[in-house]
């Protein structure tokens, strides 16, 4: 489990980091701040996220999940704010980047399930799927 919690830490933070490249308005100041913005991040989502995703999930569902992207430029605005190397100019920059960082945890999650098992499962996999062979 902390292997894991680890894990997504780290990947938080290349996804945080290839956001300060593509993104002029979010910046960090170190590789530290980078890290410490990723673990606020992480907190954040954990903690605060599925709290404001259960108050708005009207205003989510009748977005087609849009506002699911406002959500996330919030969290990214509440991190800069809390971490004083970690730098987001406008809520533009933080939708920027919350867009950007659900493309590539898009990306990421069609990797992983590539590389793990040669395909592409885009349903919940149950004990009568296939791949169980039940």
């Amino acid at each position: 489990m902390l292997f894991g919690l680890l894990l997504i830490w780290l990947i938080t933070a290349v996804g945080l980091w290839l956001v300060t490249l593509l993104v002029s308005g979010v910046r960090t100041q170190s590789t530290v701040d980078l890290l410490l913005a990723a673990l606020v991040l992480g907190l954040i989502n954990a903690l605060i996220r599925p709290v404001l995703w259960i108050l708005t999930m009207p205003l989510t569902v009748v977005t087609f999940g849009l506002f699911a992207l406002l959500i996330n430029a919030l969290m990214i605005k509440i991190t800069a704010a809390v971490v004083p190397g970690f730098e987001v100019d406008s809520f533009g920059d933080a939708l920027l980047a919350a867009v950007i960082m659900a493309l590539l945890a898009i990306a990421g999650f069609i990797y992983v399930q590539w590389f793990l098992f040669d395909a592409v499962f885009w349903v919940q996999m149950g004990p009568a799927h296939p791949l169980f062979g039940f």
